[in-house]
């Protein structure tokens, strides 16, 4: 399949799970969002009160409230109709009223039309991944942002959490002592087709994902005119972990599942 096909398919897709996963997400997001991806993504975009920001890829809303939250003066988009309409059903208790619109991240025209120049940040977060291409995204924020704005977002990382990450759990005796040890194993990294995969548990169906190495995701930015000043790879603390579910991101606090960058436009 060609990227519009892929791209068309995965709305599909996100439609038809749009209501599972604004209830297991809620009003605050589950514990992946509020250990990892929001701290992180909160550290570096600084987002002052009065500021005008884009989020991209907002599924249900979650990082949208928050930004209005910090008093952020807030646009947010989605390609899925049905997360869309579920963040507008979830309101806000406070601040400027979110402007959510149904756009697609892989159409640039589309984006830019929502004001070039405008914007003091923006962000993007768990979105990269579930898009067949990214460039329109790289090209449209340097034409969104302020000479003076930044763009901040979280993906999966691709060194550890790819589409072929293996999780392993070994059981070691050492001097008669038995102790767990939780690792994860990858045997691609350059090159992964895209897969679909099976997401958060129990989730209705799969969707696509897609693997970029860190040379790649960069590189896209860095040809459309964005460099990097801050980086943080999340990872959950050490008294987060799960023993009964073994094969979990929650017992690997050495290995961070997410990244978590900021961009800003080349001098």
């Amino acid at each position: 399949m060609d990227a519009k096909q892929l791209n068309d398919e995965g709305r599909e897709l996100w439609n038809n799970k749009a209501a599972f996963w604004d209830d297991m997400h809620g009003d605050d997001g589950n514990s992946f969002h509020q250990t990892l991806i929001g701290p992180s993504v909160e550290e570096l975009l600084d987002l002052q009160a009065g500021e005008r920001v884009l989020d991209i890829g907002c599924g249900s809303g979650v990082l949208a409230r928050r930004l209005a939250e910090l008093e952020g003066i807030v646009t947010a988009f989605d390609f899925s109709e049905e997360l869309v309409k579920l963040a507008q059903a979830r309101g806000q208790t406070s601040r400027e009223p979110i402007d959510y619109l149904v756009v697609d991240a892989t159409d640039e025209a589309a984006m830019v039309a929502l004001g070039a120049g405008t914007f003091d940040a923006i962000t993007c977060t768990m979105t990269l991944m579930d898009v067949p291409v990214i460039e329109p995204i790289f090209r449209a924020v340097n034409q969104l942002l302020k000479n003076d704005g930044r763009f901040v977002y979280s993906t999966a990382h691709p060194a550890f959490n790819s589409n072929n990450p293996i999780f392993v759990h070994d059981k070691i005796d050492v001097d008669g002592v038995v102790s767990d040890h939780y690792a994860v194993k990858l045997r691609t990294y350059l090159d992964m087709p895209p897969v679909k995969g099976s997401g958060s548990p129990n989730e209705p169906n799969p969707h696509y994902y897609y693997h970029r190495p860190m040379h790649e995701l960069l590189g896209v930015a860095f040809a459309n005119g964005l460099v990097m000043d801050g980086l943080l790879e999340p990872a959950y603390p050490p008294d987060n972990a799960n023993k009964s579910e073994r094969l979990d991101w929650r017992n690997l606090w050495q290995i961070p599942p997410v990244i978590t960058a900021r961009l800003r436009k080349a001098k």
